[in-house]
């Protein structure tokens, strides 16, 4: 994806700030002024006080003086402006940092599964976590130092022109081999910071990856051959780091060559003139002195080029995430959808997942009653689960139209629409927290009464309250805590406690234990009672209540019905049924 300007996209954030950016500016000048009056004051001792006629009394009164005098300005006035300088550059570059990290956490909330299907999450992170801290520079260096820099080195020049304006051009004659080398040399440096970028972000992605299957891992023994894995891409990060460093190495051994021969000129070019009595020591040393405060800044903006290059280089990566388009958005004219009875109806539906890509779905047509439980069934791969992720408008469709209570769901507000949709699925994820904060995301703002009644209903109170410490008791990262059955029993509480029109069971039950099976089999019906409940289920024993039940192989609908009819039928759902039923165990 290509990046729309980068850094008019990234001023949105420094805006807000300008007024902070604008204080730090003057302070930062102010502070770096002071240091520039040192050479002056050492011209003043040798030429005035050390090479005068005065008395050693007068000489040593005058020193006095300047002690004092220079004392009371590092002391009093520029102490607190230092300190001034670095709190208010922190704290206005942490503001527009913390402004971005939730600009991109509430974009990337947006975002259909679809992206995050074709994208790894420890890519996503590194860019949220990694490149976003990098873009901190482009305020602090971007906006402050290099500003600060170019005034204090106008500021030195100024001093040394009023002081002997052909030395002045003999200590500046490299500079424009600084501005070559700049030139030709920062080329690259942006394409390996943003290679380097990739790498760690890869390395990143392959750990989150790893970490969270650490279990499969472990139990196939491939540790070994998992660190060499691992190894590989470290490697790669590696071999990139050090192409970046090489470069930076190059640079600076240039830029400090040009910056050393500057002293070197000045030496010989100012003792030539004082021993011909066309410069004063004094003003030789002063002079001497402001190389470093001319140079000082000039390396600064030097090194200030590399931090920008590689910033630019990761805001560029922020900006491709932040610009990324959402595939799902609300229609301009989009309204609430508010309290529905629940009735869904497929008008000749069409999905599939890419434009490249074979139908998933075709031609669906099926009409849902309020309050009716449907199941849908089949074997793998047949669309099942494609189908009711349309519901809640995970993904639109391409063709047709699902209509809830008579309303287009395109025509609503996805958050009013999702808001009448609860979910269960095989594999509910669990966040790290309490058990109280996993079954509120439910409702966030329900009592502890609610609280409770939802997990009573979902036979879950009972093992809660034998938890160390209740529903506070930490679950760990996905709830690895619990036992599965103890997952889904709370995830069915947070359905409850959300209380939705719609149920959408996807595999609820499948990956359970005979006895979880019963109690969470118990606490669904409940769930399921007046409510539209839409069931993918592959034991199909545990459908034979729904009004209808849905066959679909291929992306079609084979057939519909009751058990009971669908088994007179005597077609390829009372088959899949009968082979079922032969397989069980005898009770």
């Amino acid at each position: 994806m290509k990046v729309k300007n980068s850094f008019r996209s990234y001023l949105i954030f420094v805006k807000p700030y300008w007024k902070l950016i604008a204080l730090t500016i003057v302070i930062g000048i102010i502070k770096f002024t002071i240091p520039l009056i040192l050479p002056l004051l050492m011209k003043y001792v040798v030429d005035d006080l050390l090479l005068s006629t005065l008395t050693i009394e007068q000489k040593v009164d005058k020193l006095v003086v300047v002690m004092i005098s220079a004392l009371a300005l590092f002391i009093i006035v520029r102490a607190p402006i230092e300190y001034l300088r670095q709190y208010y550059a922190q704290l206005t570059t942490s503001r527009i940092l913390y402004d971005l990290r939730n600009r991109l956490y509430a974009h990337i909330q947006k975002l259909s599964l679809k992206y995050y299907h074709n994208h790894k999450s420890g890519e996503i992170i590194s860019r949220m976590i990694n490149d976003a801290e990098q873009t901190k520079n482009i305020v602090e260096t971007g906006l402050m130092n290099v500003w600060l820099d170019m005034i204090t080195l106008f500021i030195a020049l100024g001093f040394m022109f009023s002081m002997d304006a052909e030395l002045t051009l003999v200590a500046i004659i490299v500079l424009p081999f600084y501005a070559l080398s700049v030139k030709l040399l920062y080329k690259r440096l942006k394409a390996f910071s943003k290679s380097r970028s990739q790498a760690l972000a890869d390395m990143q992605s392959y750990l989150v990856e790893r970490v969270n299957g650490i279990a499969v891992t472990k139990s196939f023994a491939l540790e070994e051959v998992e660190a060499k894995r691992f190894d590989g891409r470290n490697l790669s990060f590696l071999e990139r780091a050090l192409a970046l460093t090489r470069w930076n190495a190059r640079t600076n051994a240039i830029i400090n060559t040009l910056t050393d021969l500057a002293p070197l000129f000045v030496l010989f070019y100012g003792g030539y003139q004082v021993i011909h009595g066309n410069l004063t020591l004094g003003a030789f040393l002063a002079f001497f002195a402001y190389l470093e405060r001319l140079y000082g800044p000039l390396r600064r903006l030097v090194n200030s080029s590399t931090v920008l290059t590689q910033a630019s280089a990761s805001l560029d990566r922020v900006m491709e995430l932040l610009q990324e388009p959402y595939d799902l958005v609300d229609a301009p004219d989009a309204k609430p959808i508010g309290q529905v009875k629940g009735s869904i109806a497929f008008d000749q539906v069409s999905f599939k997942y890419d434009k490249s890509e074979d139908w998933v779905l075709r031609d669906i047509q099926l009409t849902i009653a309020p309050g009716e439980t449907v199941a849908f069934v089949g074997m793998s791969g047949g669309g099942k689960s494609s189908l009711i992720s349309l519901v809640p408008r995970f993904y639109d469709v391409q063709k047709g139209t699902i209509r809830l209570d008579g309303v287009d769901i395109s025509s609503v507000t996805l958050k009013s629409l999702r808001s009448q949709i609860g979910m269960v699925l095989q594999d509910n994820i669990l966040f790290s927290g309490s058990v109280r904060d996993n079954i509120l995301f439910g409702n966030p703002d329900a009592g502890e009464d609610k609280l409770i009644q939802a997990a009573q209903a979902a036979n879950a109170h009972d093992f809660i309250m034998s938890l160390p410490k209740g529903y506070d008791t930490e679950i760990g990262e996905r709830g690895v805590k619990l036992s599965g059955g103890q997952k889904q029993r709370v995830a069915i509480a947070r359905v409850f406690l959300k209380n939705p029109r719609i149920l959408v069971l996807d595999e609820a039950t499948s990956a359970l234990d005979l006895e979880s099976e019963h109690l969470i089999q118990e606490s669904l019906l409940t769930l399921a009672k007046d409510r539209t409940t839409l069931i993918v289920a592959h034991r199909l024993s545990t459908i034979t209540h729904a009004d209808q039940i849905v066959l679909i192989e291929n992306g079609e609908i084979k057939e519909k019905g009751t058990h009971e009819a669908l088994m007179k039928l005597d077609g390829a759902y009372a088959k899949l049924f009968n082979v079922q039923h032969l397989s069980s165990p005898v009770s």
